[in-house]
């Protein structure tokens, strides 16, 4: 099975989402969350810190990320482990993969013109919304 993973970066205010407008398919042109491939034999945490930092810049220090949920399309052969964290202080952000770009956090994610997954990161977030008061490190 392969393993990717998703993560919801928040700025320092909660109120924006660091995304990426993606250059090439799937979902060319549609903005997306941040993330990648989960490599064979390590641990989800760890690519997930290690995916942000090759995509954003951002490092392990700016922010505690929280192992939300996992998905598993079992037709499709692949499993999504999704991640969540609010920076801890101002960052910097750039990458060279996919130009980045902070979404308001109250923006309909459902709207599948403008966002990858057909409605995806609008489940998760709102799945997150519930569970935010309970997850260790969010404010």
């Amino acid at each position: 099975m392969i393993k990717y993973n998703l993560i919801f970066i928040f700025n320092i205010n909660d109120d924006k989402i660091l995304m990426c407008k993606r250059k090439n398919d799937p979902h060319k042109g549609k903005i997306n969350l941040i993330g990648g491939k989960i490599e064979y034999g390590e641990n989800g945490l760890s690519a997930a810190y290690r995916e942000m930092f090759e995509e954003t810049n951002i490092q392990n220090t700016d922010i505690q990320l929280n192992h939300l949920m996992d998905i598993t399309y079992y037709h499709s052969n692949y499993h999504l482990e999704i991640y969540v964290g609010i920076l801890e202080n101002n960052v910097n952000v750039y990458g060279e993969e996919n130009e980045l770009i902070w979404i308001n956090a109250n923006s309909n994610f459902f709207d599948e013109n403008i966002f990858a997954g057909n409605g995806l990161i609008g489940h998760i977030l709102s799945a997150f919304e519930i569970w935010k008061n309970n997850i260790k490190g969010i404010h």
